[in-house]
């Protein structure tokens, strides 16, 4: 759900709102037409008839590619299609014996809740998502950082998979601020967070950290396959388009700190790791990546600020 973007979320619980409320009188016109006895609609024993409904033709018709794939997603059309062949059985019946055994019924009852339960579900999720994420960029907020992370590290401990976290700071942030503005600071965010998000694999994730600092997740990547990986991300970001009185182009880099969830420290040790990372990296002039190591000097109080912040009443303002 992380990889699809927060208007496209919003997008789609709206849509499913709608959806769901179609579905609903559906629902009630046909158990109308069974209790008074009035003719089917004949689209409604039809092969297909879960593709054209307007409940199906929501689900099939243009969701983000990222649903497509996912489970939750996926049972609501094996739910649906189910419903709408017990649907079919039911209106014959009661066509041809001029009424419904209670079995029957009861089968298309239990399919209709079964589906009822994938949408619902699938609609928790959407807006559980829309919940954590930073409301300007898209970036899930820190929320639930701190939990995803040890999970992670505990899939470390039982040797199921390493894992790697790298925090990722815009150079002289501030600069673009003072020269164009703070509607053009937002803007230069959010483009870096979304050329990240569509250059991530599913899994990995990009949370807001600070002011213009980033935490990114790399379940099952190494600390050397991590730095790659933002060695490509870093040379491939593209000049960024300030939208205002004057539209301008201008290049906006980033420097990052690469560390690996280890094991046998807590999370909150590895994280002021990529943070001594990162000030390395400041160090060596900006725009470039470091992976931390036992010789790199600890940046001072490296990382408190933020996890204090972490810790304590999260601030999902910034």
């Amino acid at each position: 759900m992380h990889s699809v973007s927060k208007q496209e979320l919003q997008d789609t619980l709206q849509q499913l709102n709608q959806a769901i409320y179609n579905h609903d009188q559906w629902s009630k016109d046909l158990i109308r037409s069974m209790i008074c006895r009035l003719p089917y609609d004949n689209r409604d024993i039809a092969d297909d008839a879960h593709h054209h409904c307007r409940f199906g033709q929501w689900y099939y018709g243009a969701p983000p590619q990222a649903f497509l794939e996912h489970p939750a997603f996926k049972a609501i059309g094996t739910e649906h299609r189910r419903m709408h062949q017990v649907t079919a059985q039911l209106l014959l019946e009661s066509a041809s014996k001029g009424s419904v055994n209670p079995l029957d019924y009861d089968n298309f009852v239990s399919a209709t809740e079964r589906l009822r339960l994938e949408i619902y579900s699938f609609k928790h999720e959407i807006e559980e998502s829309l919940n954590t994420r930073d409301p300007l960029t898209g970036a899930e907020n820190r929320f639930n950082m701190l939990s995803r992370l040890r999970e992670l590290n505990e899939l470390s401990k039982r040797g199921i998979q390493d894992s790697s976290i790298a925090i990722m700071d815009l150079d002289y942030f501030k600069k673009v601020n003072d020269t164009y503005g703070h509607a053009a600071g937002d803007q230069v965010l959010v483009a870096w967070v979304n050329y990240i998000r569509k250059n991530l694999r599913k899994y990995d994730r990009i949370y807001r950290y600070g002011g213009e600092e980033f935490l990114l997740s790399f379940p099952g990547n190494g600390q050397q396959s991590v730095k790659e990986l933002i060695e490509r991300l870093r040379n491939g970001m593209p000049e960024i388009t300030i939208e205002g009185g004057e539209t301008k182009s201008i290049v906006v880099t980033a420097s990052f700190g690469i560390a690996t969830l280890d094991p046998s420290l807590n999370v909150e040790e590895s994280i002021n790791r990529a943070d001594t990372a990162l000030y390395a990296a400041k160090k060596a002039g900006r725009n470039c990546s470091c992976i931390w190591d036992s010789t790199m000097a600890p940046m001072q109080n490296a990382g408190e600020g933020h996890l204090s912040a972490i810790s304590g009443e999260i601030n999902e303002s910034h």
